[in-house]
């Protein structure tokens, strides 16, 4: 079984964020505890782009940012896997100094260390130097970047079946069994 932590920034894109709580609810026999951090920025993006603040009614333990006794600020807590989604550049660029100034750096830089899975879905376009050269650092250290870029194979027909398209990756790439479009499939 495992436990996830799950961490949203202030980027854009919280229906991805939304869209993997509301998959990891429907896929409860996979994980043991599921953790959520949120930015303040992540609560006001969220309240912006979905239009109400439902974020807190989900069946997870929510951490506040500055909770650094939160399991999963150590390494003896033995999270197994990290998404940050969205993954502002501000937030990558920490991850990748080894920044630790809130629960949300603070637990990437632990899941490193720890050499355990991190997703970050980075959101942002176009991307400068600074950024590309973040992502290599983060990918250096063990960390998974995975833009949020959706695919188009499954002709997903509305902005959340889109969303879904890059909450099944993620997913795969934290090793859950998700039933998804998968490319050749009749």
């Amino acid at each position: 079984m495992r436990k996830i932590v799950v961490a949203a920034t202030g980027a854009s894109g919280s229906i991805y964020f939304k869209s993997l709580l509301d998959k990891l609810v429907r896929m409860d026999a996979q994980w043991d505890e599921v953790s959520v951090v949120m930015s303040d920025n992540a609560r006001d993006v969220w309240q912006t782009e979905l239009g109400d603040r439902s974020f807190d009614q989900y069946p997870f333990r929510f951490f506040g940012k500055n909770d650094f006794s939160a399991p999963f600020a150590s390494g003896s807590g033995r999270y197994d896997t990290m998404i940050v989604v969205p993954c502002s550049m501000g937030t990558l660029g920490r991850i990748a100094g080894g920044i630790s100034n809130d629960l949300i750096t603070r637990a990437a830089d632990v899941v490193l260390k720890e050499r355990r899975k991190l997703i970050c879905v980075i959101r942002e376009t176009p991307y400068n130097l600074l950024h590309i050269r973040n992502m290599e650092t983060v990918t250096l250290a063990g960390g998974i970047i995975c833009p949020a870029t959706p695919s188009f194979y499954s002709r997903p027909a509305t902005i959340e079946e889109a969303a879904l398209t890059v909450v099944d990756r993620i997913l795969d790439l934290a090793g859950l069994d998700v039933n998804t479009y998968r490319w050749g499939d009749a």
